[in-house]
């Protein structure tokens, strides 16, 4: 006697005969590409990781990259600002306000 029919003419589950095999046959595999599967996900978690300031040392450890330079070499589009990070730094360095004491060059 079969697994799935018994002589009762019901499967060993308590499902009526042949109700299991047309589920089985109407099931279809669930396939995913790069593109929305996930690896998709995981560059997603990366691109959070980046923004909220995580290192790229620590996001190398986070994904199981041995070299943080791997890393940097994919995520680097995907570090937030890094133009104006740097503008803003050199700005702040060199364009920083001084102090001014208010007797010196005044008239009156």
């Amino acid at each position: 006697m079969g697994r799935l029919a018994a002589a009762s003419g019901s499967t060993d589950l308590g499902y009526p005969a042949g109700a299991v095999e047309v589920v089985h046959r109407a099931r279809k595999r669930f396939t995913t590409s790069r593109r929305e599967g996930l690896h998709q996900l995981r560059h997603y978690y990366a691109s959070v990781m980046l923004a909220g300031g995580v290192s790229v040392k620590e996001l190398a450890e986070y994904l199981g990259h041995a070299d943080p330079g791997f890393t940097l070499r994919v995520y680097a589009h995907m570090m937030p600002g890094s133009h104006d990070r740097a503008r803003k730094a050199i700005d702040d360095r060199l364009f920083r306000p001084r102090a001014v004491s208010g007797d010196q060059g005044a008239t009156g």
